[in-house]
């Protein structure tokens, strides 16, 4: 298990602070993220938190998933790697010719 967590459902005050803070009660805390919106600066709903160890985030998400934070229930489980996706995507429309 990897020491990396994703954090879903927090409300739109979630900081940095408020998670890391609902997060050490179950150990060491190494790093906290909380994604915000470009615009608004606001919480975009969801956050990484860092355990400084497998065991600590097994506890974290054990003791948190469900639990009350801001008057939200927090969805808490191991994050997933990124995937590299670079590939461009498509633009939609017609691929050449025409129809008729």
């Amino acid at each position: 298990m990897s020491n990396r967590l994703y954090v879903g459902n927090l409300s739109y005050q979630a900081t940095n602070d408020s998670l890391r803070d609902a997060f050490s009660a179950c150990g060491e805390v190494t790093d906290v993220h909380v994604v915000q919106d470009r615009d608004s600066g606001r919480s975009r709903g969801f956050g990484f938190v860092t355990m400084g160890s497998a065991n600590e985030a097994t506890a974290a998400i054990a003791q948190l998933d469900g639990s009350m934070l801001d008057g939200r229930s927090l969805r808490v489980n191991e994050a997933e790697e990124r995937q590299n996706n670079r590939g461009g995507g498509g633009g939609g429309g017609r691929s050449g010719g025409s129809r008729w």
